[in-house]
């Protein structure tokens, strides 16, 4: 795997010396998870099963051994390079990373990661996966849109596992502007909101095994601005100075349990029937067909 890495690295060399070019590291990072995970979807018959992307200065790559076929992207050129099976045993370059990412955005390309459901995912959210670790972020964004907890929410299973796992967040950080009370002596309720928020336990049923083993990282920012500003303006004590943001930075992982419904979650979420439930004062209700 090295000397066919090094190969192609030094094949490039003298097309990089002529590149003057600067990117944004974070942008050419997701954008690579994106071709990868999209590639593995495509095509599964070159790229077969979720590999993990590996990094060898200035390459950002994933090599499937069952084909033999190297995917990469370089760092320096941002260009795509394949390597291996029909490609030959010299790398080929495919084209810049910022067109193939345009070329999969127009066809409505599959850049789901395997660990989310992200077939609906809301515009501004990045999802990335490298093994076990997924992070979701909106780039230092704040998007306009209902909060929704559950980001990670688990894929549509086609067996049941009988796997039940309770999702539990440790907040790192949250922090709610744009809105606040400042009656004297009455703490800032709206400060406890993210917290309370991001707090949120899920329980799902039939997760498939690798799942319980997996860490969630999130770093997400909404626009709340809608929901909020025009339930407390004009109300004494309540300042509002737009747009109302709340950040949360947090981190999830899961507990196998022998029945969700013996849990405290507050969602429960059968990922073979697709049902869901919601705890009401104690007594979970199914809220879907």
């Amino acid at each position: 795997m090295q000397q066919h890495m090094k190969r192609l690295i030094l094949s490039v060399c003298t097309f990089t010396l002529f590149s003057s070019i600067n990117f944004v590291s974070a942008d050419m990072t997701s954008d690579t998870e994106r071709l990868f995970n999209w590639a593995e979807s495509t095509y599964p018959q070159f790229f077969p099963g979720h590999q993990t992307t590996q990094s060898i200065e200035p390459w950002l790559y994933r090599y499937y051994a069952d084909t033999g076929i190297y995917t990469g992207v370089n760092k320096n050129d941002v260009g795509v390079y394949l390597l291996g099976g029909p490609w030959g045993n010299n790398p080929a370059f495919i084209d810049s990373l910022s067109n193939v990412i345009a070329l999969i955005q127009n066809s409505g390309g599959n850049t789901s990661i395997p660990a989310c459901n992200t077939k609906n995912t809301i515009d501004g959210l990045v999802f990335t996966q490298n093994g076990n670790i997924v992070n979701i972020t909106t780039n230092g964004q704040c998007i306009s849109v209902t909060p929704n907890s559950n980001l990670c929410e688990a894929p549509q299973q086609t067996t049941a596992s009988g796997i039940s796992l309770l999702t539990k967040n440790t907040v790192i950080s949250s922090e709610i502007k744009g809105v606040s009370i400042t009656i004297p002596g009455i703490p800032d309720p709206f400060q406890s909101i993210p917290d309370d928020f991001a707090n949120t336990r899920h329980c799902t049923i039939n997760v498939p095994p690798e799942r319980a083993n997996l860490i969630i990282n999130s770093d997400v920012c909404y626009d709340m601005t809608s929901v909020f500003n025009d339930q407390f303006q004009d109300i004494p004590g309540i300042t509002v100075t737009p747009p109302i943001t709340m950040a949360i930075k947090d981190t999830s992982t899961g507990q196998i349990v022998a029945d969700c419904f013996a849990t405290d979650a507050d969602t429960i979420f059968n990922a073979f029937t697709g049902e869901l439930w919601s705890n009401q004062e104690g007594t979970f209700v199914k809220i879907n067909d």
